[in-house]
């Protein structure tokens, strides 16, 4: 079997310091906001390149944490895109925002900002950008959209720890960003975690208040907040993994290079780098009319193979009737023939050479 993302060989590399870590955690029972938060929420904001990050219990919730902190509510509209994990569009929801989708760049796949210019209206007030799988949006656009029309600019990186764009780390750029440290990340946890980074120490405070029950002062509450704090174990793994971000990283970008490279005479698509920022490949994601014949014969061979995201989100039953005259061709197109192979910092040569072989069989049968 050839997993997706190979957890238990980076488990392995770095096993000793995080037991360690661990270990002294439950010996000083400092589980919630405790020292290695603390540790980490400065060592991540120093990595990224912004004055404050936060830690909260997931990315959906520093979203949605960062969308109420920047005053977005209730009779808002939030543009973003539909072809993106549900959690980018819940969270607007959760603050009573309407996301209007729009359509993406053929290529990238990221958030198109011609179309978020032909959608912009008098209720706009902010734009989620998705660094989609990894490759960052087209920020300098979007950014002279945003101030061009007063609008709040909230990026969701929860793909997208480590990619940077004109000097800059994804998530330092906006008024406020989101970040997931779900296992699977590039920076992953083991469980459930996020980090909202802001330059604002207003935002910053606000975020601070609503991620522990509305309090800055214990049992005195200024607010109605949520319990969302990230945890002190989590935080130990998250700051082992941090050191070596870069790296794994650079273990990414190496792996999906050498599958370009090997299917670049194939009858598909693979990702396309737009020389902006720095792709991390959070997700390789390819392009194919042959997908179903392509995934069948990868599973037959127990190799990990996925569809990010089979239905975008503005056809899902949830917004269905809020989007029902909505047409976005190229996302709807990306959907339907999108598919992603396994892709870490411990895939093989060897492996991936394997796994191109498999759809080359079926390609030039």
């Amino acid at each position: 079997m050839i997993p997706m993302v190979n957890l238990k060989a980076q488990y392995a590399e770095i096993k000793d310091e995080i037991e360690q870590g661990l270990a002294e955690t439950i010996a000083n029972c400092s589980f919630i906001l405790g020292p290695n938060v603390q540790a980490f929420e400065k060592e991540a904001a120093e990595y990224l390149g912004v004055k404050h990050a936060i830690g909260v219990a997931s990315g959906t919730d520093a979203l949605h944490l960062a969308l109420l902190a920047e005053g977005i509510g209730a009779g808002d509209e939030v543009i973003t895109t539909a072809f993106t994990f549900i959690a980018t569009a819940e969270a607007i929801k959760y603050v009573g925002a309407k996301p209007v989708f729009v359509d993406i760049d053929p290529k990238t796949f990221n958030i198109s900002p011609e179309a978020i210019e032909k959608a912009i209206t008098p209720k706009t007030k902010a734009v989620m950008p998705v660094h989609l799988f990894g490759q960052p949006a087209d920020m300098a656009k979007i950014k002279q959209l945003c101030d061009q029309h007063d609008l709040k600019l909230i990026e969701d990186c929860c793909q997208s720890f480590g990619a940077s764009i004109n000097g800059q780390q994804t998530g330092a750029i906006g008024h406020a960003s989101g970040f997931s440290f779900f296992p699977s990340k590039n920076l992953g946890a083991f469980g459930d975690g996020g980090l909202v980074t802001t330059n604002s120490d207003e935002t910053a405070a606000e975020i601070k208040r609503l991620r522990n029950h509305g309090s800055d002062i214990r049992y005195y509450h200024d607010v109605i907040g949520y319990n969302s704090r990230l945890d002190d174990m989590q935080a130990v793994v998250l700051r082992a993994k941090l050191k070596r971000i870069d790296q794994y990283n650079k273990g990414r970008r190496h792996a999906a290079h050498l599958y370009s490279e090997l299917m670049a005479d194939l009858p598909l698509t693979t990702p396309f780098e737009d020389g902006l920022g720095e792709h991390v490949y959070h997700q390789y994601t390819l392009l194919c009319d042959r997908r179903d014949e392509v995934l069948k014969a990868l599973q037959d061979k127990q190799i990990g193979c996925a569809v990010y995201y089979p239905v975008p989100l503005h056809q899902q039953n949830v917004f269905k009737e809020e989007c029902a005259d909505l047409s976005l061709p190229v996302t709807e197109s990306v959907a339907a023939n999108c598919f992603s192979l396994p892709i870490c910092p411990y895939l093989a040569d060897a492996t991936i050479k394997e796994i191109v072989s498999v759809i080359r069989e079926v390609l030039t049968a």
